[in-house]
């Protein structure tokens, strides 16, 4: 072999050389485990967060369990094994005694006083909030603290400035006196004023370009817009009437008139309250979590979402 040949068959020896060592170099660099980046948990951390969350979870939802169970129970088996949410035997004694008392006509009256007062609110608070917060008139500021300062009053205090209040309109003992003074809301108007001032201003300013008054811009622009706000004030008022209690002793007394709170409060305190009842009590409380349960889980999407395409770029 020639030295010339030699040279070529050393070069390409070198240059094959070469190129496996980079695709070698190239083939570890992808198999190189990514760096720690500041604030990235380690899978070890990861894990143990979410062992963490799962153990606060079912800690949350084990109450939930027991009433639901319980709720199946004889008394005896309530009363042995209380933390035991798995009745030793099935019954459906407890939901036959409430059948048998009010709890239809209770149930019916917490709708209709539940939804009333939900509407109202939806009307009356996204008013308000809109005035608050778009529109400028003298006293507004104060008006605002007045409602910020409402929000810190303990509703308990209230109780007997409501029972006079509602015997001198003389609508005591009846829906209307049920119904009217939950009509609005503190924290409602709150809710609404903070996020109308969130929406853009130039979509209410093309409104008025194009001839809107402001009832016909709150109503048909601002309005439709504040769903996220109306979504989340729904759910928390059905909630909030749904479990009112102090307002309905104080509103009512005949017992035509009783929700299910005031309703159940009589029953489990009454001649069939006698010993701890335990399957009674959680029968009642189960069949009254349902409906604010499926109202939330219906609207549970809808809360966090927020405005998109107010305006078109």
């Amino acid at each position: 072999m020639s030295s010339q040949a030699r040279r070529q068959a050393a070069a390409t020896a070198a240059a094959t050389t070469a190129t496996a060592a980079a695709i070698a170099e190239r083939g570890s660099a992808t198999r190189r485990p990514k760096p720690y980046r500041p604030g990235q948990l380690s899978p070890r951390a990861r894990a143990a967060s979410y062992a963490a969350l799962l153990l606060f979870a079912l800690i949350y939802i084990f109450p939930f369990l027991i009433e639901l169970g319980s709720s199946f129970k004889t008394d005896a088996d309530a009363a042995n094994n209380p933390l035991n949410p798995i009745p030793q035997h099935w019954t459906l004694a407890a939901f036959h005694e409430l059948g048998q008392q009010d709890f239809p006509r209770w149930f019916a009256n917490s709708a209709f006083v539940a939804l009333s007062v939900t509407a109202g609110r939806l009307l009356f608070d996204s008013m308000a909030g809109y005035a608050l917060a778009r529109l400028r008139f003298r006293g507004r500021g104060a008006l605002f603290s007045a409602i910020i300062a409402v929000l810190a009053v303990p509703g308990v205090v209230l109780m007997i400035p409501k029972f006079l209040v509602l015997n001198e309109f003389g609508i005591y003992d009846t829906y209307a006196g049920m119904i009217i003074p939950l009509v609005a809301d503190a924290a409602g108007v709150f809710i609404m004023k903070q996020f109308f001032e969130s929406i853009p201003r130039s979509v209410e300013e093309a409104a008025r370009i194009d001839g809107a008054g402001v009832l016909r811009t709150f109503w048909s622009v601002v309005l439709p817009m504040a769903r996220p706000a109306l979504i989340t004030l729904t759910v928390l008022s059905f909630q909030g009437s749904w479990n009112e209690l102090s307002h309905f002793i104080v509103s009512r007394q005949s017992p035509q008139l009783n929700t299910l709170t005031s309703g159940v409060a009589t029953l489990v305190s009454g001649q069939l309250g006698q010993g701890s009842q335990y399957p009674l009590k959680l029968a009642a409380a189960l069949l009254m979590t349902i409906p604010v349960a499926v109202v939330f889980f219906i609207f549970q999407r809808h809360i966090v979402r927020g405005t998109q395409g107010a305006v078109k770029g």
